[in-house]
């Protein structure tokens, strides 16, 4: 994405905790030059993660036979807001995690936003120490907590809160309760306000969700025929090609350019930014685009916002803007597919992927070429 205005990132905060999570550093959703939470899409998870969310859905139903609706995604939009699914932790074969994952000891000292006291209760044998308690694992349980909700999920006849597997099934069995329905939104808020007890945390998990869910499904284009279904194959045709900044064009991905308002460079990255993708998109149907996704505004019918997302059709130019309704405040652009997804290339550090409308701030319309 090359943008013409400088933008800010936003936020962080600790929400307040209960059983499980009492203290998680917890981002909201850093907006860096686009207004988009980094991840977002399952190539985002180390593969060996996203295998245990998936048993643990399988799995599940032995545990609490009458829940309906755990699905990975759930289980990916908590692990990325506890461990950012154990990023930088080598995961073996067997789901065991190393170093272990330990949150802060929570001796009511204020550290980190730490003010209760917890007494020990395992006497150090997942926390590490005897002098009080700390969440540990990818899914940040407390001890006292994976006493009761933990199970064995490889097979190694041990329940272990830093394997991989245990921890995604004693995740699964606390959200499902005694048998909630997680399809229905009410139901999956509470289940996600009973891991953490803030309404800060719940929102953020189900962006992440609402985002992997995004990210999980296959668009469908059966009835997308003509250039618009030429477009969007040659989007989607470069779905894990890495983010850079000023990168791509008509023939295909290219090295960026230096730097985002955040200071991220694509000189080192050979990859698209959201506008980049537009351009070789489009050029497959003989469509020239302007570099930066505010002039791309101008060309075609415009969209206004005001229409809704339900006025855009496969192929459109999706927008975002920090001042809806002026479109030299652009900052985004992607490509609508249907159903409420675009395919995207969101900001430096992730890849190219399909992502929910919702998923960016500042929805600012559209615009039809085809």
């Amino acid at each position: 994405m090359v943008a013409l205005l400088m933008f800010a990132a936003v936020c962080c905060a600790a929400p307040v905790g209960n059983a499980i999570s009492a203290y998680v550093a917890l981002k909201t959703g850093v907006q860096d030059d686009g207004g988009i939470a980094e991840g977002g899409s399952a190539a985002d998870i180390p593969p060996r993660m996203l295998t245990a969310y998936k048993k643990a859905v399988q799995q599940v139903g032995t545990y609490v036979p009458k829940c309906q609706g755990m699905r990975w995604p759930i289980l990916a939009g908590i692990a990325k807001v506890e461990s950012n699914h154990a990023t930088g932790h080598h995961i073996a074969d067997n789901g065991d995690i190393r170093p272990k994952i330990y949150g802060v000891l929570l001796n009511g000292s204020g550290a980190g936003g730490n003010t209760t006291v917890f007494p020990d209760t395992d006497n150090g044998r997942w926390d590490g120490t005897a002098t009080g308690e700390r969440a540990v694992g990818p899914f940040q349980f407390l001890p006292s907590t994976w006493e009761s909700i933990g199970k064995d999920g490889n097979g190694d006849k041990t329940a272990d809160p830093h394997n991989a597997d245990d921890a995604a099934l004693g995740a699964a069995i606390y959200l499902c309760g005694n048998g909630r329905d997680l399809t229905k939104r009410s139901q999956l808020k509470a289940a996600i306000l009973q891991y953490n007890r803030s309404n800060e945390y719940v929102s953020n998990v189900l962006g992440w969700i609402d985002q992997y869910t995004a990210a999980a499904k296959d668009p469908d284009l059966k009835n997308v025929s003509g250039k618009a279904r030429t477009v969007i194959k040659a989007a989607l045709s470069q779905r894990g090609v890495p983010y850079s900044w000023g990168g791509g064009n008509a023939k295909g991905k290219s090295y960026g350019s230096c730097c985002s308002p955040s200071g991220k460079s694509g000189a080192s990255i050979k990859g698209f930014d959201c506008s980049g993708l537009t351009i070789y998109a489009y050029a497959k149907v003989g469509i020239q685009l302007p570099r930066v996704a505010a002039d791309q505004a101008g060309v075609g019918q415009r969209i206004p916002a005001s229409l809704g997302t339900g006025a855009l059709k496969a192929g459109d130019l999706v927008f975002y803007a920090d001042a809806p309704g002026r479109d030299a405040t652009i900052y985004h652009v992607g490509i609508y597919l249907g159903s409420g997804q675009m395919v995207n290339a969101p900001r430096p550090g992730t890849v190219v992927r399909l992502d929910a409308v919702n998923t960016m701030s500042g929805f600012a319309g559209g615009a039809r070429l085809l």
